[in-house]
């Protein structure tokens, strides 16, 4: 039953993804009026619940211990970025991303230590997004998930296929224990993004247009592994490629 169910996203995705690239948008945010709605309702829940539950977890667990979740989740992570990097026929890539996750499941105690770094091995991530980019739909509309945010349409059938198909969180069979290794990566991940989360109230005119332009041209960035043609976004463009470059 689940093998019929990652077959049936893999070929939506992929069919998606062909008709996609037959079609270039020139507005990336025709959802621009939906988006918004979503962006304040992302907001206001972040700044009731989330985020004080972050700055929480923050204060409580000592800077060692975060940085041994947070390098947990990226040896998870890894396993996602090879398969994509399999998709994508990036062979080179793949064998040196399955070395590094070979080191930090080992050397790196279950990937609580980030060894293949202090290695020079470079960190690098890859998703379905991506590889649906890879094999043509390079071009589409903005999306703002509830709660997960920043997206597209693009990358949010990719995040259907990497959680569903190749996050090996998605294989524990207690959906509990499953669930709350989700809500801790969550919690983890939103930690790490608090001091930027206050320069963006601070320092952006229009919140939303700065975080749809910064998204856009860090996945272009991502796309083309670096070498992006230059693309404008929006009014705040120039800004926003500077922040996602951090």
């Amino acid at each position: 039953m689940r093998t019929f169910g990652i077959r049936s996203l893999l070929v939506g995705a992929l069919m998606a993804g062909l008709l996609g690239g037959c079609a270039t948008q020139a507005n990336k945010d025709p959802l621009e009026g939906l988006n918004r709605g979503i962006y304040k309702f992302n907001d206001t829940v972040d700044k009731a619940a989330i985020k004080p539950i972050a700055g929480a977890y923050k204060a409580v667990l000592p800077s060692p211990v975060r940085t041994g979740v947070n390098n947990f989740f990226a040896n998870i992570g890894t396993v996602v970025t090879i398969i994509n990097d399999l998709l994508q026929f990036k062979l080179d890539k793949a064998m040196d991303d399955t070395g590094r996750l070979a080191i930090n499941t080992t050397f790196g105690i279950g990937g609580l230590v980030d060894w293949a770094s202090m290695d020079g091995i470079e960190e690098r991530k890859e998703d379905f997004g991506q590889t649906l980019a890879t094999w043509g739909w390079k071009d589409s509309a903005y999306l703002v998930l509830p709660f997960f945010g920043p997206s597209t349409l693009r990358d949010t059938g990719g995040l259907i296929v990497d959680s569903a198909a190749f996050d090996p969180i998605g294989y524990v069979d207690d959906a509990r224990d499953r669930n709350q290794i989700l809500l801790t990566k969550f919690i983890d991940t939103r930690a790490s993004y608090l001091p930027g989360s206050d320069l963006l109230d601070e320092a952006a005119l229009d919140p939303y247009a700065f975080m749809r332009d910064a998204y856009m041209q860090r996945r272009n960035t991502q796309i083309y592994d670096g070498n992006a043609p230059a693309q404008e976004y929006g009014a705040e463009a120039e800004d926003s490629q500077a922040v996602a470059a951090k």
